[in-house]
């Protein structure tokens, strides 16, 4: 049987391995905001290309800015999460 994620167990093996997945998290979550970023840009530059990019780089820029300043890692763990989300949204739409 195959065991279920719960935020509570995602977030205490973040604690546990966090300087592990600091190097793993940046380079990760960078490769996909790039990524979004690209596809934003394919779509020509418009206010609202702009607006997709501005979220794209936000989000990215705000996880990155909260390991550089040693934020709680509670905190950075909900910042990646929240800029994986938005990058991946960003990728579908403008895929589709």
């Amino acid at each position: 049987m195959m065991k279920a994620f719960r935020t509570k167990d995602l977030i205490a093996a973040f604690n546990y391995n966090r300087f592990m997945y600091i190097p793993l998290t940046i380079i990760f979550q960078s490769c996909l905001g790039s990524i979004a970023a690209m596809l934003v840009l394919e779509n020509g530059t418009s206010f609202l290309t702009g607006i997709e990019l501005f979220l794209c780089v936000a989000t990215c820029m705000l996880y990155n800015a909260a390991l550089l300043a040693q934020l709680k890692s509670n905190l950075t763990f909900w910042l990646l999460v929240v800029s994986l989300g938005v990058n991946t949204v960003l990728i579908i739409i403008n895929l589709l």
